[in-house]
């Protein structure tokens, strides 16, 4: 069995979002927030992987999170303390989420928007402290990547080239 390390985990979609951070930086708030979103269908369906502490295990090229078996379906909400929800068990890791980021900054350089892990890059976000990371991590689930060449589109009357071209969430 794997060591535990301080982190969240929240399923959404086919992916989990796997949260750190310093304590009170909002690990738990932003888990719980997943969910909420996943419900209101802001974002694809989410689940809680775990809160607090998670296992990370490399299996097969890909990071894998499992809940710490003492803490599974429970989470922290400020306010009303612990709560049972539902969860899962097990789920492949696919956004690193580090929250209150000494390296965060309005437009990072590529370097900073990824992490080895166990042997694993994967996408990361560093959010700055005191920053909402919700409408980041929404941002990087619906959204592509944008170029140094962004032209207007077609249907375009003003002709100014400030759309956004096709994503996952038009597609």
């Amino acid at each position: 069995m794997t060591a535990s390390v301080h982190a969240s985990a929240v399923l959404v979609g086919e992916r989990a979002v796997l949260i750190r951070g310093p304590s009170g930086a909002g690990k738990s708030r932003l888990a719980f927030n997943l969910v909420l979103a996943g419900r209101a269908g802001q974002l694809p369906p989410a689940v809680l992987v775990g809160d607090d502490r998670v296992h990370l295990d490399t299996v097969a090229g890909q990071l894998w999170v499992r809940p710490v078996p003492e803490l599974a379906g429970l989470i922290e909400i400020r306010g009303l303390g612990i709560r049972r929800c539902d969860f899962v068990s097990e789920a492949a890791v696919g956004l690193v989420a580090d929250l209150a980021a000494g390296d965060a900054e309005r437009l990072p350089p590529p370097e900073a928007l990824a992490i080895h892990l166990n042997g694993v890059l994967l996408p990361r976000i560093p959010v700055g402290a005191g920053y909402d990371p919700l409408p980041l991590i929404a941002a990087v689930l619906t959204t592509t990547v944008g170029s140094g060449s962004v032209q207007p589109s077609d249907d375009c009357s003003k002709g100014i080239g400030n759309h956004i071209s096709r994503n996952i969430a038009t597609d």
